[in-house]
């Protein structure tokens, strides 16, 4: 690999998906898996196989699928069982890596492994070795692909770190990754970890260095590119930013920051920028964690100039206030683009330059939701169009649906809702229920028909574009057995966008559980 090439290893489907309330079924993990082979990342860290069967699976259906394009990668301890469960999973797949790890920091080393040094380095070596071999056992394998990784390396002893390193180098780890496990290192500090190593490692130029950041401090983009200085040439982390407490260093802020400052990083990414914005969509409409509106990169006000000088400058040169172009990061503002009387044709293009490449069946459904929006709406934006397409491709099992819904509310009434459904195995059911809103009322009247009570954990809505009769965007978050479901929805209606968000939430709970077929099989928590 070229020293002025950085790896960009993704660990969103892992890392990712340990926040709380982000975790995905198995088809939520082969679409943003898709997605991140599109956008180009080198490494997919599809999950963690022994952790659970579902763990398992996805990462074998992951290799399975995008093992060619990619390479795709599994976590495991320093436990043989660990690192059989991972190889079990990728050993069938064309590019794969095994990526072990072990706490090296002295406050891990007496209050978690209650370990000496010499045991951890021990332990270490042999995982290496045994990964290694695991993964030599097939024909076509001639240099087994290992990282390693010293779990809370930013506050282990340098010298402890530097044996650990050369000793699972010489083992056969091809990268070693060093992890800020916890977020507390500043650049500078993180900056002389990396030199350290590169100094004081005989056998350094064996392997990629690798950075880890976490961002508790607010810091993880900011240590990762500082590694990039000292010489790490590969750089973990996700989508968004998601991840552990407060999350992950965020890719596309690590590659953007790489791209835009190349004059002064000297290095580059094989990440197709074009595609960073609508990978972030993708996986905020997934997981339920939306993106702040400033958030840098991907958020709605990112290249939103609203002070009256700024958008003088930018009226006569772009450049005068933006150090990127809208364009290369994929980003869909509020353009105006079409109206009730274009064609579809030209509706087709339109999806087709949003980066979106759609079923012949999806996109015709798409262009009849569309005419029917543009009956509602004078003006349709990209955002709008952006939205119809996400309601369509999201992959969920309708086993209820919503036919028709009432509301009622208002100063001096009782807010009530009346909903009619049909279920999948012809079932039609009317039912009404009162509540403190027209919203609590229609997520009542949606449980009493279902069957399924749940509690409501996170209830969000957002304009998707501008004007009085933009769409509304609606999510929710309701946990039901002490598992955390989604739901997403949008219409010109607000209430209507809740009912279908809150419904296709409950569609989820009956396809994870099989409850829902009869009444009160999920009882609330």
């Amino acid at each position: 690999m070229s020293s002025d090439v950085i790896t960009i290893f993704d660990t969103t489907l892992r890392d990712g998906e340990q926040s709380p309330g982000c975790s995905m079924d198995t088809e939520e993990k082969l679409e943003v898996a898709k997605s991140l082979v599109e956008l180009g990342v080198d490494v997919l860290e599809a999950g963690f196989p022994i952790a659970s069967p579902g763990d398992f699976d996805a990462v074998q259906k992951i290799a399975r699928r995008y093992g060619d394009r990619t390479t795709v990668c599994g976590l495991a301890r320093c436990r043989p069982e660990d690192i059989d469960r991972a190889w079990d999973a990728l050993h069938d797949a064309q590019n794969v890596r095994i990526h072990v790890f072990l706490a090296t920091s002295a406050i891990h080393r007496e209050f978690k492994l209650k370990m000496a040094k010499e045991e951890i380095v021990r332990r270490a070596v042999e995982m290496v070795r045994y990964a290694g071999d695991k993964m030599a056992s097939r024909s076509d394998i001639t240099t087994p692909n290992i990282e390693f990784s010293p779990e809370d390396a930013a506050r282990t002893e340098l010298d402890f770190l530097c044996e650990v390193v050369e000793k699972t180098i010489d083992a056969g780890a091809t990268t070693v990754n060093i992890p800020d496990t916890v977020g507390y290192a500043t650049p500078n500090h993180f900056r002389k970890v990396i030199s350290y190593l590169k100094d004081n490692v005989p056998n350094i130029d064996r392997a990629v260095i690798s950075t880890h950041c976490h961002n508790d401090l607010g810091l993880a983009v900011a240590n990762s590119l500082a590694g990039v200085e000292a010489g790490a040439r590969q750089i973990e982390c996700t989508i968004n930013g998601l991840g552990e407490r407060a999350g992950n260093a965020a890719l596309e802020e690590v590659v953007m920051a790489l791209r835009t400052r190349g004059d002064y990083y000297g290095v580059q990414t094989g990440i197709r920028t074009e595609r960073l914005f609508p990978t972030s969509r993708l996986v905020a409409g997934i997981t339920g964690m939306q993106v702040q509106r400033n958030k840098a990169i991907v958020g709605q006000n990112a290249f939103a100039h609203e002070a009256g000088i700024h958008q003088h400058g930018i009226l006569q040169e772009r450049s005068t206030y933006e150090i990127m172009r809208p364009e290369d990061v994929g980003y869909v503002g509020t353009n105006l683009v079409l109206g009730k009387h274009s064609g579809r044709h030209a509706f087709r293009d339109r999806v087709t330059s949003l980066g979106y490449e759609l079923e012949e069946d999806v996109l015709q459904t798409v262009f009849e939701d569309f005419i029917k929006l543009a009956d509602k709406k004078k003006e349709i934006y990209d955002s709008d169009i952006q939205a119809l397409v996400d309601q369509r491709t999201q992959r969920v099992t309708q086993h209820w649906k919503i036919v028709t819904f009432h509301t009622t509310g208002g100063t001096g009434t009782i807010p009530t809702a009346t909903i009619e459904m049909t279920h999948e195995d012809g079932r039609r059911i009317q039912d009404a229920a009162t509540g403190d809103g027209p919203v609590d009322a229609v997520f009542r009247c949606l449980e009493r028909i279902t069957g399924l009570s749940a509690r409501l954990h996170d209830y969000q809505v957002r304009s998707v574009s501008g004007g009085k009769d933009a769409q509304g965007e609606v999510t929710v978050q309701i946990d039901c057995h002490g598992r955390i479901y989604h739901g997403r929805a949008y219409s010109t209606d607000v209430i209507e966008a809740s009912a279908h968000a809150y419904l296709q939430a409950l569609n989820k709970v009956s396809d994870a559980t099989g409850a829902g077929r009869e009444p009160h099989q999920c009882e609330g928590v």
